[in-house]
Formats: C-alpha cells, sequence, structure tokens
C-alpha cells in the first residue's frame, strides 16, 4: 500500500512549546503526479534531493528532549523550504552537476502550486508552533546535514558546523560544547554562511528575536539508524545546556 504524500511531519505535536525543531531538507519524497522529475531515482539518494540523515535525528532528539519537531515531507529538488517564496533559487534546474527536466518549464503558476501544495503548509506548522508558545516564543534549533565533498572541491574537513545570524551568543555556546569533545572538528559558520535572508530561520526567528541555532552535521556520519542515535544522545544534552 503506497504511503500517502504528506508535506509535513510533527514529532510530539503536544510536547512543551520552550524548544522547537526543525528539518527544512528532511524528505526526499514527491507528490506522486512529479514523478522522479525526469531523473533517475538514484539522484533522489543524494545530498541534492534531501539533507540525509536529518529526519532520523529529528526524531531522536525530540524523543531525547521531550519537544516538538517538524519535519519537511517532500525532496528541495520539488521547491526548497529553506528558501524565500521570491529567491530565484527556490526551484532549482540543476543542482551538484544534476539536470532537473521538471523543472525546466516552470512558470509562475506552476511554482505557485507548489508552494500551496508543500512549501506553505511546512512553514504554517512552524508558525503554528510558534503561537502556541506566545508571548515569548519557543527556543528553536535547525538541523541540516552536508555532503563531505561538493563539486570536485577539497573534502570537507568538519563533523559538525554551528551556523547563526544575529542570535550569536546560542551559536557560540553550542560551538564551545562542542568543542568540548577534542575528536571533533566544528566549523563556525561552515560549510555555509548563516542568518541568510529570506532562510527559514530568518522567516521564523530572527525578526521575533527568537533564540536559535543551526547544525550542520556530515551526512557520512548519521546514515544508518544507529549513527543518528548516538549523535541525538552526543547532542541532546548539549541543546540543552545552551538554551539554558
Amino acid at each position: 500500500m503506497t504511503t500517502p504524500f504528506r508535506p509535513v511531519e510533527i514529532i510530539n505535536p503536544d510536547a512543551p512549546s520552550g524548544l522547537l525543531i526543525i528539518a527544512d531538507h528532511a524528505s526526499n519524497a514527491l507528490p506522486s503526479e512529479y514523478g522522479t522529475l525526469g531523473m533517475p531515482p538514484e539522484e533522489f539518494e543524494r545530498h541534492i534531493a534531501y539533507d540525509i540523515g536529518t529526519a532520523g535525528l529529528a526524531r531522536a532528539l525530540a524523543h531525547r528532549l521531550g519537544v516538538t519537531a517538524i519535519l519537511s515531507g517532500f525532496s528541495r529538488l520539488l521547491i526548497d523550504p529553506n528558501r524565500g517564496e521570491d529567491d530565484p533559487t527556490l526551484v532549482m534546474k540543476i543542482s551538484d552537476g544534476a539536470i532537473i527536466p521538471g523543472n525546466r518549464h516552470v512558470d509562475a503558476a506552476e511554482v505557485e502550486h507548489r508552494l500551496d501544495q508543500c512549501y506553505r503548509p511546512y512553514h504554517a506548522a512552524i508558525e503554528t508552533h510558534i503561537a502556541r508558545a506566545a508571548p515569548h516564543g519557543p527556543d528553536i534549533l535547525s538541523l541540516h546535514s552536508f555532503t563531505p565533498q561538493l563539486q570536485g572541491r577539497p573534502p570537507r574537513p568538519w563533523h559538525a558546523g554551528v551556523l547563526w545570524g544575529p542570535d550569536a551568543a546560542s551559536g557560540q555556546r553550542l560551538v564551545d560544547l562542542l568543542r568540548g569533545d577534542p575528536a571533533l572538528c566544528v566549523g563556525v559558520n561552515e560549510p555555509y554562511l548563516g542568518g541568510n535572508v529570506g532562510e527559514c530561520l530568518d522567516q521564523h526567528a530572527f525578526w521575533r528575536g527568537l533564540r536559535n541555532v543551526l547544525i550542520e552535521l556530515r551526512n557520512d556520519l548519521i546514515v544508518e539508524p544507529a549513527q543518528q542515535d548516538d549523535w541525538a544522545e552526543r547532542l541532546a544534552p548539549l541543546i540543552r545546556q545552551t538554551f539554558s
């Protein structure tokens, strides 16, 4: 039996609202009407389709911390929920060398359809949870993963990267806590810069002044469920301390 497509997955929806976990790129799924966007199915196992390992990690952390997690239920190859609605990279036509035929002739009407079908329900779920925590709002932890090497560039040395925008204090605190383990190579605003306009945390956290941090884990470290559980066990107490 085929599992119905859901644009958003909510873990522990009735948990206390002090901390919210979000995973913008948790899924490589597509609504059935899109097939595989004209791509070989194996492309959906790559980082271009989703952030490998983040769904299992988000679920494991939500369980350990007793908090809500909101996960996207669609591939960023369809539409990227970590972009503003007016961002030119909202619907990509090529990603890390892979051409996306199903996006080649996307027009404004089709973008609007994808926004209504997938993107907006995900962001609405985040807004609903934030409203539950009024008047102060929750702290927000955003989970992402990155590929060990991108487009023939040198291998990325970091096990984890911590990104932030206006809330440098929370980000630096998590960096310091992670660096308490000398075996870890931890990047600061690596492998990407944090705080970009229009991205998910900007849409929901920055302008509200909510404490927030984004963590990127190298995806080869969280491929398997056992690895995800190990990282959840490692991260849970550090996240508690970050937002204490």
